[in-house]
């Protein structure tokens, strides 16, 4: 497996006259010097490298439910608030104890949302399909999570013994285990109003942050039910098929191909330099435990299953013709990633970030999918191994002359059909025989309307879907800042549109054109204080803060 090259912590602060990551990294080092001939591309706002870490399958509460403050058990990792630390639409003591899933329609899994300790990190995994979601929120009242996305244990410890049961959907972590993200979100920017586009699993997650778009299916084979029909002689996605074309899909199982345009083709016409970096995409590597090609996998130490380190249903771009890279195909060197013309199509493993940044090549826009192990989904990830590689993604930006230019987006694929108790606004309205949020085929009750776009209303498309987490990390981003601003998936898309393209929006249906931007999360630096944190990538603690210089 290829070996992250990440920059040892610093004993000295990064406002030194001379940047010391550049002294404790030669591959730092170099960057200080290289040509960066992507840095004159005017941008509306002083970030200049976007990054977006796209984990998978949190809800808000999941992570963030009783923010700030954390049960601090001895023996774990300590989180303590700092003074003033604003909060957040979480679980009130009301929801905490008298919650609506104590709903006997619920039978043995009605329960009160409750704590998961560090020791349960490794869990089954939720239902998370576009109906079943929809079930579980009862047309807003939210109190049938464990009839309809609750999936028993493990965690097969107790208290409390809801997690052998389907009550486990409500179980929610704290600061002594996603303790990480906690951490970044007291130093900078975290939203608790933001939303999947839609409701449904990864790869409707995956197409609405790279296109905004889920209808516009144009090939389809070995359907299964993965998509349905838009009201317009055409389908829309609401499952989890396989890209068509690409090598490493399931030959026997649904595979698909989108048309219509992705932010991709976007930043291809103006010129800019982007990729998507996914954990296993390079074919040529093998794993310590002898994997290779589409096989590669890894083991967990924490949830003890062995995962490929590439899925391809949740690599977005793969679906589109213009930027599919089928056959995996390599990079020139690391100095083209991202460029118009490279043979990979800005479509690299997570390696390739890495080996382009170290070698001064630092694209504008990266998109990252950390492997199937470090992807936090539950089954077979967790939030302690999804800690470590955000951790050392970060750790690694902080240190870089660029990170003065740059913002950092954590957000994740979908909810993992996990309990949260706020309903999103549905924006779009749907009714199919997959519908069910309003009654039986109905989600919403309005005519069915995308407001606010220019382009035939598609069925099957939702939303706003489950509430998830969205953070800022950058020396813009506003300091111990919860932002209220509803947001979605492709708010995401909206703000590289308005910072990198005057604002061009991708059309033919995307939720792009009427998303809020993620811009409110952002301000200036705090007294011209270009703010790092450095992490510790196995306990979330604080290492180091302080400023970056330019």
């Amino acid at each position: 497996m290829a070996v992250l090259t990440i920059a040892p912590l610093m004993d000295a602060p990064l406002a030194a006259a001379t940047n010391p990551a550049a002294a404790a990294n030669p591959a730092v080092a170099a960057n200080a010097n290289a040509s960066h001939p992507t840095r004159s591309t005017p941008t509306a706002t002083p970030i200049k490298h976007l990054v977006v870490i796209f984990q998978e399958n949190v809800s808000f509460d999941h992570y963030f439910g009783t923010y700030p403050y954390a049960t601090n058990p001895a023996g774990e990792p300590q989180f303590i608030p700092a003074a003033g630390t604003p909060s957040v639409n979480g679980l009130n003591t009301a929801l905490l104890t008298a919650n609506p899933n104590l709903n006997p329609a619920n039978g043995a899994g009605a329960t009160n949302p409750f704590r998961l300790d560090i020791l349960q990190a490794a869990t089954n995994d939720m239902d998370h399909d576009y109906g079943p979601e929809q079930l579980a929120f009862d047309g807003g009242v939210m109190d049938l999570f464990p009839a309809n996305t609750g999936t028993a244990g493990p965690p097969p410890s107790a208290p409390p013994q809801q997690v052998l049961t389907t009550g486990l959907t409500m179980g929610y972590y704290d600061g002594n285990t996603v303790t990480a993200l906690w951490n970044y979100a007291q130093y900078f920017a975290l939203n608790d109003n933001s939303y999947g586009t839609n409701f449904g699993p990864s790869t409707v997650g995956a197409l609405n942050l790279v296109s905004g778009q889920t209808n516009g299916v144009v090939q389809n084979v070995n359907g299964n039910g993965n998509i349905i029909g838009d009201g317009n002689g055409g389908y829309t996605v609401i499952g989890d098929p396989d890209p068509l074309n690409d090598v490493c899909s399931t030959p026997s199982g649904e595979v698909l191909q989108m048309g219509g345009k992705n932010i991709g083709d976007l930043l291809n016409s103006a010129g800019i330099s982007w990729g998507w970096f996914e954990g296993g995409f390079d074919l040529t590597i093998t794993n310590p435990n002898g994997t290779t090609g589409c096989n590669r996998s890894t083991t967990s130490q924490i949830t003890g299953v062995n995962k490929k380190d590439y899925i391809p249903h949740h690599e977005g771009f793969q679906y589109y013709p213009s930027t599919g890279n089928w056959q995996h195909t390599r990079p020139t060197s690391p100095m083209t990633v991202g460029r118009n013309g490279d043979p990979g199509n800005h479509q690299y493993d997570i390696h390739d970030f890495f080996d382009a940044i170290n070698a001064g090549n630092y694209p504008q826009v990266s998109f990252l999918k950390a492997p199937g192990y470090q992807e936090g989904h539950p089954g077979y990830s967790d939030p302690i191994d999804e800690q470590k590689f955000i951790v050392d993604v970060i750790n690694f930006l902080a240190q870089l002359p660029d990170w003065a230019s740059t913002a950092v987006v954590i957000n994740w694929d979908d909810s993992d059909g996990w309990y949260d108790h706020q309903l999103g606004q549905i924006l779009n309205t749907s009714q199919t025989s997959a519908d069910g949020l309003t009654a039986p085929g109905y989600c919403g009750t309005a005519t069915p309307q995308l407001a606010g776009i220019s382009a035939p209303h598609a069925q099957g498309r939702c939303g706003y879907g489950p509430r998830i987490p969205m953070l800022v990390i950058s020396p813009y981003a506003r300091q111990n800042y919860v932002d209220h601003t509803m947001t979605d998936q492709t708010s995401i898309i909206r703000f590289i549109e308005d910072n990198w393209l005057n604002g061009q929006r991708i059309g033919g249906g995307s939720f792009d054109a009427i998303a809020n931007s993620i811009a409110s999360m952002l301000g200036p630096p705090v007294s011209a204080c270009f703010r790092y944190v450095l992490l510790n990538d196995n306990t979330g603690l604080v290492t180091q803060k302080g400023c970056a210089q330019p």
